[in-house]
């Protein structure tokens, strides 16, 4: 799938407040679109920019709305309505997936069949350690994160007011607390947060439909209820030149980027250590095909140069290292990049 992203500042008052009553009142967003949708090879401006292509549909969709009061453009702007009406202005041929944020704590997903999810972002702070990892791992001592949650639930007409408030009632027990201490959270692995948070807000928020816990800014996991997954993410500043295309592009002169790279797994749960994979030892099995990224001319061995081309490329010599492996995502750009997934591991 390629991936676009673009931003714009709006204003809105909405008649039904989204789970906030302040929402009622006039007031303004920066507001942050994401859409992934499969395109043909060279899509737009030609083979190895489809992202590009696609960033730039996607800055002319949100190009009415930005400084704009969105209560002129739609009678109620809520985020589900925002979400329709980019989805219909952006024309691409693929199935699309929209990713809205309305400000950096709550937004909706409406994926490429066109069911919405709302989701609700916060962030506790909290000492834990881990108790049967091996002797001189790191983990095993107490430390402490300030880890994020995103509690994502299928949408409801009338809102999804109960998401936050079951939060909030939940939130006190993990900031400012030792995870270790809770019940049923002796082992309180990214993982097993996660699932502890499912276990009480699912009987108070029945359409909630994920819990993503971030350990760090670059590893975390999910749980929806039946699977684990986690991520970990790498930086790399490489060199390319792209080495299909038009005539002409700019982006066949060599050139760089710092790139983003997050490496997903899914694996069956370790009851007893609490994980699917160590994120170190994700790291450490990475770090050959790492270092041969960093600090490179990826053109060198990859003529393409595109993102793509890269992404199969990892994929290739990763994947028999990390057989829990089913998913990267690799951005050129904080606007532009592409996914590649797979059902099972390797």
């Amino acid at each position: 799938m390629h991936w676009a992203a673009a931003g714009f500042e709006a204003a809105r008052r909405l008649d039904r407040p989204q789970g906030d009553p302040r929402s009622g009142r006039r007031h303004g967003h920066s507001f942050r679109v994401e859409a992934q949708t499969t395109l043909p090879p060279g899509w737009g401006e030609g083979p190895g920019v489809e992202a590009h292509a696609l960033q730039r549909r996607l800055l002319q969709g949100v190009g009415g709305l930005d400084y704009a009061d969105l209560n002129e453009v739609l009678v109620e702007p809520s985020d589900a309505r925002l979400a329709d009406w980019l989805r219909l202005r952006l024309e691409v041929p693929g199935p699309l997936r929209l990713h809205l944020w309305a400000g950096p704590l709550r937004g909706v997903t409406d994926d490429a069949q066109g069911r919405l999810q709302v989701w609700l972002r916060d962030r506790f702070e909290s000492a834990h350690r881990l108790p049967h990892v091996p002797e001189g791992h790191k983990c095993g001592r107490m430390h402490g994160h300030g880890f994020e949650v995103v509690l994502h639930a299928l949408w409801e007409e009338g809102g999804n007011a109960d998401l936050e408030t079951a939060w909030r009632a939940l939130l006190p027990r993990l900031h400012l607390a030792c995870l270790n201490d809770l019940p049923g959270l002796e082992i309180p692995t990214s993982e097993m947060l996660s699932s502890w948070i499912w276990q009480k807000l699912k009987p108070r928020v029945p359409a909630l439909s994920r819990v993503t816990i971030f350990e760090t800014a670059t590893c975390g996991a999910h749980f929806d209820g039946r699977d684990y997954s986690i991520w970990k993410d790498h930086t790399f500043d490489s060199a390319t030149r792209l080495g299909v295309g038009k005539a002409g592009d700019p982006r066949q002169r060599l050139h760089g980027h710092t790139y983003l790279l997050r490496l997903g797994l899914t694996a069956p749960l370790d009851r007893v250590l609490g994980w699917t994979v160590d994120f170190g030892e994700v790291s450490a099995l990475f770090s050959p095909v790492f270092q041969q990224l960093d600090h490179q001319p990826l053109h060198e061995n990859l003529p393409g140069g595109d993102v793509v081309s890269i992404l199969h490329w990892i994929r290739a010599r990763s994947a028999p290292a990390l057989a829990a492996l089913n998913r990267i995502e690799l951005r050129d750009t904080p606007g532009t990049g592409a996914i590649l997934s797979w059902p099972g591991g390797n």
